[in-house]
């Protein structure tokens, strides 16, 4: 299950890391450093859909669970609409800020008015990104994983033919990374409308007392679920602007190492989807000795795929540097990534796995609190403490050895969270 939903998340993910690495050839570190700034702010809005599209999915999946067809279009339709008007208003209010914004990630003189100039353009395309992932994610409701994956496929794909075009062919540069984006993210969003318009009836007739009643029917899913997506980026952004006084060298080499991560290590941010259902199900039946089991073997999993991955990115992080064509502090930060800190990864995956069971044993407020704990406690005070002896490396490091600690302590916990389900009393 981790290694087919890693595909589409890969494809995700994988727009961003294809953006950074055409913009890379220009071989222009202030270029490269604005992308690195600008990913802190997108990272952001993008969360935001993210936990849109699971309160949306959710109630759709509902819907669908009590095989009420028209409620389950109904609820489709208002959701994409909800979603797009949300997007296009959280977008605007980050657009109207983005001066002071990229002022707190740190940036300053060219390189922030590069970053500015790229988000002016870029997050005009944010809202469609959004309104697609929530496609996607109706998609999933239905169970059509492989359209649901599509959707990202084809958005990544579109990026690669249409980047190197617009900024190596037209003479854009940063200004066609950004059109490229956004034509991706238009592909994005008509490739999850598509199939639900074709393959699963279309949509409804918006009426207000409807729209309302599917809000507040979403609204009780969507406060949880943003506020534990949105811990990451916050997390990130904190980071950014620790590194920033390094140089623009020291955030293109952490923007590239942000980019490989989700890229290099998709079937880990898979897993807790993957291993969710699997957990609650057997939660369901009563069968708390195989949840303890699948909560086991989501760790050797985790343990497996990270050692397997670090050793090759190990044995190959010459040539990713070269890709990048990244030198002096960016070359460090590289390869850096491309072996403890990807080890590292591995207590990553254990809060993820946490998150996933807390979730499906009644208890997300405990995911939340994991979530923003581990990007604030477990990130901050470590990145300022390892900063003090190893500099741009040592705020990365810092940021890992925090997850070290919130990965072993959220590992207790989510078998203390199973001990005390195991005892309830079943009807």
């Amino acid at each position: 299950m981790s290694l087919t939903s890693s595909v589409g998340l890969m494809a995700i993910f994988s727009v961003d890391l294809i953006n950074i690495l055409y913009i890379s050839w220009l071989q222009d570190p202030v270029a490269t450093a604005a992308v690195g700034y600008a990913g802190a702010v997108l990272f952001f809005t993008t969360s935001f859909g993210i936990g849109i599209s699971i309160a949306v999915s959710a109630v759709v999946a509902r819907a669908l669970g009590q095989r009420d067809a028209y409620l389950a279009r109904r609820r489709a339709t208002n959701g994409l609409l909800l979603g797009l008007g949300l997007g296009v208003a959280f977008t605007a209010v980050v657009w109207a800020l983005l001066g002071p914004i990229v002022g707190l990630l740190g940036a300053t003189g060219p390189t922030a008015e590069e970053t500015v100039g790229f988000l002016r353009h870029v997050m005009l395309g944010q809202p469609l990104l959004m309104l697609g992932i929530t496609g996607a994610a109706i998609l999933r409701s239905h169970g059509d994983a492989r359209r649901a994956m599509m959707v990202t496929v084809w958005g990544a794909v579109v990026l690669a033919i249409a980047d190197p075009i617009l900024i190596f062919g037209a003479g854009l540069g940063l200004t066609g990374a950004a059109w490229a984006g956004n034509l991706s993210r238009l592909v994005i969003a008509a490739m999850a409308i598509w199939p639900l318009w074709r393959q699963y009836g279309g949509f409804t007739r918006v009426t207000g007392a409807e729209l309302a009643e599917d809000a507040r029917a979403m609204a009780g899913i969507a406060g949880p679920a943003v506020l534990t997506q949105v811990a990451t980026p916050v997390g990130q952004a904190f980071v950014t602007r620790l590194i920033a006084p390094y140089g623009e060298a020291a955030v293109a080499g952490m923007a590239i190492t942000g980019r490989l991560t989700p890229v290099a290590l998709g079937v880990i941010f898979a897993l807790a989807g993957a291993i969710g259902p699997i957990i609650g199900q057997n939660a369901g039946a009563g069968r708390i000795d195989r949840v303890r089991r699948a909560i086991w073997d989501a760790v050797i999993f985790t343990a497996v795929v990270i050692s397997l991955v670090t050793l090759v990115l190990f044995l190959l992080r010459g040539p990713i540097a070269d890709l990048f064509h990244a030198e002096g502090v960016t070359r460090d930060l590289v390869f850096l990534f491309c072996g403890p800190l990807c080890l590292l990864f591995f207590f990553n995956g254990l809060l993820f796995i946490s998150n996933a069971a807390c979730n499906n044993l009644g208890r997300p407020f405990l995911s939340t609190l994991l979530n923003w704990g581990r990007h604030t406690l477990g990130t901050i005070p470590f990145a300022i403490w390892f900063a003090g002896y190893w500099g741009a490396g040592g705020v990365l490091i810092g940021q890992a050895v925090g997850g070290v600690i919130f990965g072993i302590v959220s590992l207790w916990l989510v078998f203390r969270v199973v001990d005390q389900y195991g005892a309830q009393p079943r009807i």
